[in-house]
């Protein structure tokens, strides 16, 4: 809704609304059924951030915009957006790949460990065993969540002049 025009592969963009109307706008868009991403950098647009799906705030703009803002784009480029959104993806399809590596190891581990198949195979874990396997476990998720820190977005997002850092992007909690 703000007045940027730079093309960021949105779906459909409202521009010039009047400062009033614009968490009107996102309530309208969110009763469609939409998912609905607002970005601002004022004051006017601080209502609209927080009635969005998700607000992004401009880095350069009102404290009051980034405060209502669930991500800060560091920048002025609407291509944080595109790559916020990226990093979320890659962030969530970490969390899945982390979530179902720990069922299948617990799934796998956990009959043993609990003497369930001693009396058919003879096999029993020590609890020594068990708490290395354990630990073994959580060596695995770290391991794999810190691929993200060699996150790369794809090219369409990255500027040809500047290579891509983790710090232009900062999350608000």
């Amino acid at each position: 809704m703000a007045g940027r025009r730079e093309p960021a592969g949105v779906d459909r963009v409202r521009a010039e609304v009047l400062p009033g109307d614009k968490a009107l706008e996102v309530r309208k868009l969110q009763l469609e059924g939409k998912r609905v991403g607002m970005v601002g950098d004022g004051t006017n647009d601080a209502p609209a951030l927080t009635q969005a799906d998700v607000g992004f705030a401009i880095g350069s703009g009102t404290d009051v915009a980034i405060e209502a803002g669930d991500v800060t784009l560091i920048g002025g480029s609407l291509r944080g957006v595109v790559l916020a959104i990226e990093v979320s993806r890659a962030t969530m399809r970490n969390v899945y790949q982390n979530l179902f590596g720990a069922f299948i190891y617990n799934s796998l581990g956990l009959p043993v460990a609990l003497g369930v198949l001693y009396p058919f195979f003879g096999l029993l874990l020590s609890p020594l065993l068990a708490a290395a396997a354990m630990s073994f476990s959580s060596v695995t998720v770290i391991t794999n969540a810190n691929r993200l820190r060699h996150f790369a977005p794809k090219e369409a997002v990255r500027r040809d002049d500047n290579a891509w850092h983790p710090e232009q992007l900062e999350v608000l909690t």
